[in-house]
């Protein structure tokens, strides 16, 4: 899976990164199926509060008004455009889920009641010149999670 961040949200996950220092922040990804196995990021949410050196909790209430937004500004076009999953900072650790975040994203994938086909998980860090860096991993229904690619574009 190909997973696109253009510019002008690279540029807002930057600032904020930049401002969070070391502790984690996160939020939700809300993309664009633009091709086979091909994901477009169109918005995402930043949550300052909630996070620590070592962990980010996402507040559930926070993110219900930037997603009606999204739906309404996309038509309820929920196959081309919908929720694809969440994002998070590692300043301090390796860009790869912890076991935390692997329980997280396959609770959502797995819980019937919302009917995800998939989820992913973006993990951002700045790296030594202060340029975005990540990682993506793709989570299915009943099956092992792995790593997809990130496109800067």
């Amino acid at each position: 899976m190909h997973l696109h961040l253009p510019p002008e949200l690279i540029a807002r996950l930057v600032a904020a990164l930049s401002q969070a220092g070391t502790r984690e922040i996160g939020g939700v990804l809300m993309g664009e199926h633009i091709g086979p196995d091909t994901f477009r990021v169109k918005d995402l949410t930043i949550q300052r509060k909630g996070g620590t050196f070592a962990s980010f909790i996402r507040i559930v209430a926070d993110i219900l008004g930037p997603l009606r937004k999204f739906f309404e500004t996309t038509k309820h076009d929920y196959k081309k455009f919908n929720y694809i999953g969440e994002w998070h900072s590692h300043h301090s650790f390796e860009l790869r889920p912890s076991g935390p975040d692997h329980q997280a994203m396959l609770d959502i994938v797995n819980d019937a009641e919302l009917g995800a086909h998939f989820v992913v998980l973006l993990l951002v860090k700045l790296d030594t010149k202060g340029a975005l860096d990540g990682s993506v991993t793709v989570y299915l229904p009943e099956k092992h999670p792995f790593f997809g690619r990130i496109v800067y574009e």
